[in-house]
């Protein structure tokens, strides 16, 4: 056991310690999926199962993993995750995780149903965007675009895999539900909402998102936000190549290929099973991150090898900022950057150029 945060090693070292010190109802709001959580190990066996070529005697510098997406410039090819409701997992919330990225020089990605308000977090600077769920009310989704605009984001990453929550069991059973301290801080609803109703009926957090996130949203909402705005435009939770090129063709910057880290359908495909197939597919035509599994700079190295422009960090992010808020965060992000320039220089790549040149194989 670990004496200190400090002494982490890796990824599950910092959730092993987050697992001592939150409560067992936060641990599996963090770590569970949906149904029987078949999609959340396969995203974990698909990345077991990527085997990477590594190239020798290429000598040269130092391995350089940074990168532009989406017109910020990254030390590290990944940004931190879109995650909710952070103040539930460390008084400061959002605000430590924005400070670690920015100390990183990596993307931090704000929630829609961030607990901490965008105006809050501009004020931390680094390179920010902005996750909208689409809610029922067009004007208030509109504002928060408006809002994230003014705040400075850079680019907007529109979450597409959420018509209804998935069946969290985890949370069913737990009868999970937010305390009155955690609030959705950017929206009118956020200070007291369904979402922190206890009702012994399930996830109140399910219940709050079907009642006020759009169940039908279709490619006109996408074509109506690239003619309100400037900014950058990103789909999250494209899994089909076709979907990838219907966003392609649209005019949308970017697709996250994404399962919602198991959290969704339960018998979904694994994110890096279909993203060779999704780079295809777009054909260059807009950039493709992947995101669900992603524990270390070797699964990183992974996904950039098989055509990912970069990839979104998640839970990891969580454990550290449930072990030790803005210093346990800031260490995820140093562990995973150390671990993908070690694996850089094993695989004898100088830059993510000589990554993705890089021959992989899938074991069985």
């Amino acid at each position: 056991m670990l004496s200190t945060v400090a002494e982490a090693h890796s990824v599950d070292d910092l959730r092993r310690w987050a697992e001592t010190v939150l409560p067992s109802e936060l641990s599996d709001f963090i770590a569970g999926g949906s149904g029987t959580e078949s999609t959340m190990a396969a995203n974990r066996a698909a990345l077991d199962r990527l085997t990477v070529v590594p190239r020798v005697l290429r000598g040269g510098p130092d391995a350089d993993p940074a990168t532009t997406l989406f017109g910020s410039r990254s030390r590290l090819p990944f940004a931190v995750a879109p995650m909710a409701y952070q103040r539930l997992f460390h008084p400061d919330g959002e605000l430590a995780t924005a400070r670690a990225a920015a100390a990183a020089g990596v993307p931090f990605v704000i929630s829609t149903l961030s607990s901490v308000t965008l105006e809050e977090l501009a004020e931390i600077g680094g390179e920010r965007w902005f996750q909208l769920y689409w809610l029922r009310d067009d004007a208030e989704t509109l504002d928060l675009v408006r809002r994230a605009e003014q705040s400075g984001c850079r680019a907007l990453m529109v979450t597409a895999d959420v018509p209804v929550m998935g069946r969290r069991l985890r949370d069913v059973r737990n009868g999970f539900a937010l305390p009155p301290h955690v609030r959705a801080a950017n929206l009118r609803f956020g200070a007291r909402s369904s979402a922190h109703e206890t009702t012994g009926a399930g996830s109140a957090v399910a219940a709050h998102t079907r009642a006020e996130f759009h169940p039908a949203l279709t490619w006109d909402h996408l074509d109506r936000l690239r003619s309100c705005t400037g900014l950058p435009i990103v789909v999250k939770g494209v899994l089909d190549p076709a979907d990838a090129q219907e966003a392609a063709a649209r005019g949308m910057d970017g697709v996250v290929v994404s399962n919602h880290g198991g959290r969704q359908l339960d018998g979904a495909v694994a994110s890096l099973t279909v993203l060779p197939q999704i780079v295809e597919a777009v054909g260059g035509r807009c950039r493709v991150l992947m995101d669900s599994g992603i524990r270390s700079g070797a699964d990183v190295l992974r996904a950039v090898a098989v055509g990912a422009a970069g990839v979104l960090v998640g839970r990891p992010m969580l454990w550290g900022l449930a072990a030790d808020g803005e210093a346990g965060a800031a260490l995820v992000l140093s562990l995973l950057g150390d671990e993908l320039r070690e694996a850089m220089r094993l695989s004898g790549c100088a830059d993510l150029a000589a990554v993705r040149d890089l021959t992989t194989r899938v074991v069985c």
